[in-house]
């Protein structure tokens, strides 16, 4: 009696038209994506980028683990990474980067041409994964990776495998070493020293000055050089200038000065009281 109430049912028009649609359906979700949920099927992408067949997937790897995916050299993405010291710690890493943008809000779905992300090598070793350009990588990070000098930046897609051409990764090498030195501040600006007009040498052996004492006329204004080398300590003074410089034995010392006074003045030292030169400004 069930089987024929069963039949009757089905018998009703459009009840099987119904049941056959829905069972359809059911069939044919499950081959149409492979009977998996894709991770990556955003309104308007395509069943085929969504499941990530861009490129070709290689067995080989990066040397990280991950696949490599080739892609045609025409059109493929690029980078170039730069380093520069940072005034308080580290360096700044900047990548630039060609047919490629930074997609940090799809990272784990599928694989998109020309979207992704970077990851930085230190000498080979992992350091950092990076969705932008620029990058702050500390001197404590380095020293903790074995203190390394090369730094490589390799691009990446969402699916976290390796873009590539002819079977090599995308990437770009620089060293740390060729950075540019820390910046340091400016030095303080000094005037340079004016060139004398007159210079004098004079030099005092066992209490005998060389050569022997004169004058010398100079011009109001213009600039003295007296070089005076001792063999016991002592003290130079130039009279009216009150102009003076200690002596140290064996060595020579300049003074210099401008001459903005006129009239006869006297250059000697003070504990041997030896005239050494006579100063006429006119």
């Amino acid at each position: 009696m069930k089987n024929l109430r069963r039949r009757r049912w089905l018998a009703r028009p459009g009840v099987a038209a119904v049941t056959v649609l829905a069972a359809g359906a059911l069939v044919f979700g499950a081959s149409a994506c492979g009977g998996r949920a894709t991770t990556h099927h955003k309104p308007g992408t395509s069943h085929e980028q969504a499941v990530g067949s861009v490129g070709r997937l290689l067995a080989a790897d990066d040397g990280s683990g991950h696949r490599l995916r080739q892609v045609d050299a025409k059109g493929a993405p690029q980078v170039t990474v730069a380093v520069r010291r940072d005034s308080e710690d580290g360096w700044n890493v900047r990548l630039s980067v060609r047919n490629f943008r930074f997609t940090p809000d799809s990272v784990g779905g599928a694989a998109l041409l020309g979207r992704g992300h970077a990851r930085l090598f230190l000498d080979g070793h992992p350091l950092a994964r990076v969705y932008g350009s620029w990058y702050h990588l500390p001197d404590s990070l380095v020293r903790s990776s074995g203190g390394g000098t090369g730094l490589t930046a390799r691009l990446y897609a969402d699916d976290h495998t390796a873009w590539a051409v002819n079977s090599t990764p995308i990437q770009a090498t620089t060293s740390l070493t060729t950075a540019s030195a820390q910046p340091t501040a400016p030095a303080p600006h000094r005037p340079e020293t004016p060139r004398p007009d007159t210079a004098l040498e004079i030099v005092v052996s066992h209490g005998k000055v060389s050569p022997a004492p004169g004058r010398t006329e100079i011009k109001k204004g213009r600039i003295i050089e007296l070089r005076v080398r001792t063999d016991q300590a002592d003290t130079l003074h130039v009279h009216g200038y009150d102009k003076e410089a200690r002596l140290p034995a064996g060595k020579t010392v300049t003074l210099t000065f401008t001459a903005d006074r006129t009239g006869l003045f006297e250059v000697e030292t003070h504990e041997s009281d030896l005239l050494l030169t006579q100063l006429v400004v006119r």
